[in-house]
């Protein structure tokens, strides 16, 4: 895909921030969804040259909305203020970056995750950079120090959270090092025990996997490169390196590695222990993967059967549609579960065949159901130009079965030119949906989001 893709269409940035209460609903918003949903992703502030623009370095801005007794109070749209950004926006700076000697080029406004976790709200990142803590209505309170190791490490993006222990653990890489660290946080936030890991081959780590006795790593041949600093995305795709997974111990140990085919793991939707094995699915980008360019490559959904005794990957693809973004129930992370949710990535229109009026292609707007017992796919097709991102489930409050809850995602709506909170029922995926929130502004293409209930 060309640079300028990330700034037309579904993918280009917004202008302004928005607050907006009493939002109108067509449907009806159920009555147990009480909390926030926050997604975030790039957008970038004043861009200026298009063509060599790359989407991961936008700015993160942070879109959500609250519901609570069946409405919709508000949809906010916020800039995470780090130094730059709130000197861009003349505003003062907040938290530590008003500190004299703090050192900017370790700060950046974190666009890949938004998360809760002890009572705060964070939005993260990857590679050493600070996460951000943010207020309930989605204002910076300014960098924080979660996970923050004398190494220079903090929590990664993907964080994964024990609903059995409470636990939050983070697998947390830092830009040139060569090793890596797991990171285990109490239920209150509290770094409570670090895990140094040697990663000799400088891998780009942006996923990883837990079950109930192990972590598991990916590594593949997208590296660190200092040659590439100045190109603002320092990792390479180097041939001669192996992909491969690595499973340790949650308590710390040994890390046995075992070989796959050439690739990377996009994210994980789920892991677990089965009869002496490690079962784990992925959404797998096979073959070489640019990181530049995120939106061109062709995920699947694999399954991974690990036989530690024999140190083997047993390789399935459980479905070969385009797609990235797995979620799932999160009750049952790590452990055997039924069924999972990812987001369609696969283009619409090859560059060749797009009309003269329509200069870029776009995404095929579906969200899936996984019944990865039955073997079964369900879709919800949106549309055309409705640019339906992740999906998060929530578990209605009487949950009798896995699958009882909801999937809520944003949506593009091209007759109104703004977005829809749509929320499906799991149940009935492919059917009409719930109820669609509908907000006043756009909401790009992002990354990634989480639904914080009330406390």
């Amino acid at each position: 895909m060309r640079p300028e893709r990330y700034t037309r269409g579904n993918f280009a940035p917004v202008t302004e921030e928005v607050t907006a209460y009493d939002l109108p609903v067509s449907g009806a918003i159920p009555a147990d969804l009480n909390g926030r949903y926050l997604r975030i992703g790039p957008n970038p502030l004043g861009l200026e040259d298009a063509s060599a623009h790359i989407w991961t370095l936008g700015e993160g801005m942070v879109h959500g909305v609250r519901l609570r007794d069946g409405r919709a109070e508000w949809y906010r749209n916020r800039w995470i203020r780090s130094a730059s950004v709130a000197d861009r926006l003349g505003e003062p700076r907040r938290g530590r970056t008003a500190e004299a000697g703090f050192d900017e080029r370790f700060d950046f406004a974190p666009n890949v995750q938004v998360a809760g976790h002890g009572g705060r709200v964070y939005a993260l990142i990857e590679g050493g950079i600070a996460p951000y803590e943010l207020t309930p209505e989605l204002e910076t309170v300014g960098p924080c120090d979660l996970g923050a190791t004398p190494e220079g490490f903090t929590a990664n993006a993907h964080t994964k959270f024990d609903h059995r222990t409470g636990e939050m653990h983070s697998l947390a890489f830092r830009y040139g090092a060569d090793f890596l660290q797991h990171i285990v946080f109490s239920p209150g936030g509290t770094a409570e025990r670090v895990t140094n890991i040697p990663a000799p081959t400088l891998p780009y780590m942006h996923d990883f996997g837990l079950t109930e006795h192990y972590v598991l790593i990916y590594t593949s041949p997208v590296v660190f490169d200092p040659q590439r600093l100045a190109t603002g995305v320092p990792f390479g795709w180097n041939p001669e390196l192996p992909s491969q997974v690595g499973v340790m111990p949650r308590a710390g140990g040994a890390v046995q590695w075992i070989d796959l085919p050439p690739g990377m793991v996009g994210h994980t939707l789920n892991a677990f222990e089965e009869a002496g094995s490690i079962v784990v699915d992925v959404a797998w980008h096979p073959g070489r993967f640019d990181i530049a360019d995120i939106g061109g490559g062709r995920p699947v959904l694999e399954r991974w059967t690990l036989d530690l005794a024999a140190g083997k990957a047993r390789t399935e693809l459980l479905h070969d549609r385009p797609q990235d973004f797995p979620r799932l129930n999160g009750r049952y992370s790590g452990r055997p579960y039924r069924y999972g949710y990812t987001a369609s990535t696969e283009l619409y229109a090859a560059p060749s065949t797009i009309d003269a009026d329509r200069p870029d292609e776009g995404f095929s707007n579906a969200v899936l159901k996984h019944d990865l017992v039955a073997g079964t796919t369900e879709a919800h097709e949106f549309g055309r130009d409705a640019a339906a991102g992740e999906t998060v489930f929530v578990p209605s409050a009487t949950a009798a079965a896995e699958d009882d809850g909801y999937n809520l995602l944003y949506v593009h709506d091209p007759e109104r030119g703004a977005a829809d909170l749509v929320i499906l029922a799991a149940q009935d995926f492919a059917g009409e949906p719930l109820a669609r929130v509908h907000l006043p502004a756009r909401v790009p293409l992002g990354l990634h989001g989480n639904w914080i209930p009330e406390a």
